[in-house]
């Protein structure tokens, strides 16, 4: 059961928000493994000079290649669906039911997070389910592998680099390890944040002293954080057309996705 949000009200002290640097460009990129290991010793010079300490830089030098990641980003399918098929692949009359339970096990939860972020119970839960199944499914892949990979990796090292700076950074403040486990392109947690991501959104929901995205307390309170920084306008509507659907429209790019999200929220606050 998740613990007071005591830490987090707009927990701006406990929100990690360092910048992301730009991209790295001296390494250079590689289209296999072969040329990971040369990448590495070059890119552990350039991370160091970006404040990276001895914890990530081991970390980065036990790094492997992920060819399941690289198998995945080279067969993603550019797929249209029309938001009724979106929703009957993606979402399940059982998952309303299973989110309008979160809401009614948990209400002093829910309602200390509007309070601090203003975001309504049902637009987290909507997005929860639809990541990662309310933390049923977070994925089975080395989070480091996969985003230093993709660093390297010539087909978006601009898009990556920086998520793989703030990965090792991360390391270096014991929020993940290079044991930490998530999605194949290196997204973490109940929701699925990449590592610029918590390093920029992250708070420490709990209050134990510790940001931890496989923890939900931690892993909603940022989603929260992450909205609300990104323009989130406490007590509005949140259809498309308005601010907050634009604040949407921030969390992902597919705009199927984005009416998805506004129309299981209306049906999660409709019970």
């Amino acid at each position: 059961m998740p613990r007071s949000l005591r830490s987090a009200i707009f927990g701006l002290s406990a929100l990690v928000a360092l910048p992301l640097a730009a991209p790295l460009a001296a390494a250079p990129c590689g289209n296999d493994a072969s040329g990971f290991a040369a990448w590495k010793a070059v890119y552990a010079q350039e991370a160091a000079a970006q404040g990276v300490g001895q914890a990530g830089l081991a970390a980065l030098a036990n790094a492997s290649y992920a060819q399941s990641t690289i198998n995945a980003d080279r067969n993603q399918r550019g797929v249209r669906y029309e938001l009724d098929e979106f929703m009957r692949i993606r979402w399940s009359d059982a998952y309303t039911r299973q989110a309008r339970g979160f809401l009614a096990q948990y209400p002093d939860f829910w309602a200390s997070l509007e309070s601090a972020y203003g975001v309504p119970a049902e637009v987290i839960l909507a997005i929860w389910g639809m990541e990662t199944g309310f933390g049923g499914n977070t994925g089975n892949s080395n989070v480091l592998n996969a985003i230093l990979t993709l660093a390297y990796d010539c087909r978006r090292p601009e898009f990556f680099a920086p998520h793989a700076l703030a990965a090792l950074k991360l390391v270096d403040r014991g929020t993940i390890s290079g044991g930490s486990i998530g999605a194949l392109h290196g997204e973490l947690g109940h929701t699925q944040f990449l590592p610029g991501s918590i390093l920029s959104f992250g708070v420490d929901g709990d209050g134990n002293g510790r940001l931890d995205m496989t923890n939900m307390t931690d892993a909603l309170a940022s989603t929260a954080n992450y909205l609300r920084q990104h323009g989130w306008q406490p007590g509005q509507p949140y259809q498309e057309g308005t601010a907050n659907f634009r604040v949407i429209e921030e969390w992902n790019a597919a705009t199927v996705y984005q009416r998805a999200i506004a129309l299981i929220a209306s049906r999660i606050a409709a019970g």
